[in-house]
């Protein structure tokens, strides 16, 4: 398989997902087969025993305590093995079958990050976080933490905000110039329990998340350099 990229690292973060762990991986192999990769689960010290299962089926499982979802994705990052690496929620609502494609358009457009961005926000707060803070990135699903990273511009990256959901790692991309590429997709139906909480505390922790963001982008200024927006968009096949 010719993904124009020598080696992928694909990092999740965790907590509570122990159900999830093995079918994620599973796919997440399929959809890599015959490509160098690895797969990490950073896990933010769930009671449930993800953990363990996560060091049974993973390359790697990293135990963690208190980092969030911003500081899980931070610590992926900084082990993973590969210069490429793509993110994405273990529970599936991001299709594991669509890394090829983004690792492509990542590749075939020399892009610094690639956000996978959902065809339709569910939560009026994400929508908010598009109008808003994505109208400054340019990228529509500002909280999509499905994405591909040049992994060695993020070296120094280290969360300052607090949780902000991955928005941060967005963010720092764009206040330093990174070249950003976008593609919007189908998603499929989403869990019927968010981790993030029902809808009232997850569209508090969002708005939360979003005037943190809006705050953090009108202290940087300008970027330093063009910002390169791609967007390639579907509908997709069903993928499952």
């Amino acid at each position: 398989m010719a993904l124009g990229v020598e080696g992928v690292s694909v990092v999740t973060t965790t907590f509570n997902e122990r159900e999830y762990v093995g079918v994620f991986v599973e796919r997440v192999r399929g959809a890599l087969r015959g490509v160098r990769h690895e797969v990490v689960v950073v896990d933010d010290s769930s009671p449930d025993g993800t953990y363990l299962e996560a060091a049974r089926w993973a390359d790697r499982a990293v135990l963690v305590r208190g980092a969030g979802q911003t500081g899980g994705l931070a610590v992926g990052l900084g082990v993973a093995r590969y210069p490429v690496v793509v993110t994405l929620d273990v529970d599936l609502e991001n299709p594991p079958e669509l890394i090829p494609v983004l690792l492509r358009e990542f590749a075939g457009r020399g892009l610094d990050l690639l956000v996978a961005s959902r065809a339709w926000l569910p939560r009026f707060s994400e929508r908010v976080a598009s109008a808003t803070v994505g109208r400054v990135v340019g990228v529509g699903d500002v909280f999509s933490n499905f994405r591909v990273y040049r992994r060695g511009l993020f070296a120094g990256f280290r969360p300052v905000l607090g949780e902000t959901f991955g928005g941060e790692l967005l963010a720092y991309a764009w206040a330093r110039g990174f070249r950003l590429g976008e593609l919007v997709y189908e998603p499929p139906p989403r869990r019927a329990r968010p981790r993030i909480g029902g809808r009232v505390r997850a569209n508090a922790r969002i708005l939360a998340a979003t005037g943190k963001l809006l705050l953090y982008l009108a202290s940087q200024g300008a970027p330093r350099a063009r910002l390169a927006r791609v967007v390639v968009r579907g509908p997709w096949p069903r993928l499952f």
